[in-house]
């Protein structure tokens, strides 16, 4: 199998169900986003040790594959029952992922600049990413249904690498960077 197709050539992108939408559509920019997103995961996933987190970021990688394949598709496909769907049990698993995680690190008592330790680093680089795909999303669904499931997904996705970079600082002993304003 070859990866070039030659099909994109004109400036347009198949959907899975077979239909043919430009590539600055809404759509395609919103699964292009997800892609990103997964990519920026994979690259602050590098910094993992733990196994119980790398396990756990592994099973979003899968699920933002669920997404981004449920953006890309048409609407006949996800009728059908053609893929697997995010559903409410993910979400929650996200839940449970951010209430254990914010355990170790220190009550928040005010906004934290990105950075810290370089682990910390990528996860708010990839939580930027998951804001800018949920954007993304939000637009595509002011045009087009998207189930409230994917929505509420990235969400909470967000949420997550906020706290997982949190407590990258924390393990790594290193402080979160507080935000002093202008009189700071």
């Amino acid at each position: 199998m070859k990866i070039y197709t030659k099909t994109g050539d004109e400036g347009e992108t198949g959907l899975f169900g077979g239909d043919r939408v430009s590539k600055a559509s809404l759509r395609v920019d919103a699964y292009g986003e997800v892609d990103e997103l997964n990519s920026a995961i994979g690259w602050a996933r590098m910094q993992v040790s733990e196994r119980d987190l790398d396990a756990l970021l592994n099973q979003i990688q899968n699920d933002l594959f669920e997404v981004g394949a449920e953006l890309g598709s048409t609407a006949e496909r996800k009728q059908k029952g053609a893929m697997p769907l995010i559903e409410e049990p993910q979400v929650e698993a996200l839940e449970r992922a951010i209430d254990r995680y914010e355990e170790g690190p220190p009550p928040l008592t005010s906004f934290v600049l990105p950075g810290g330790s370089e682990g910390a680093a990528r996860f708010h680089l990839a939580r930027c990413v998951c804001r800018r795909a949920e954007r993304s999303i939000v637009a595509l669904g002011a045009q087009e249904a998207v189930r409230g499931e994917v929505l509420r997904y990235v969400n909470r996705l967000s949420d997550l690498l906020f706290t997982l970079a949190r407590h990258a600082n924390h393990a790594a002993g290193v402080e979160d960077i507080p935000w002093k304003g202008q009189g700071g």
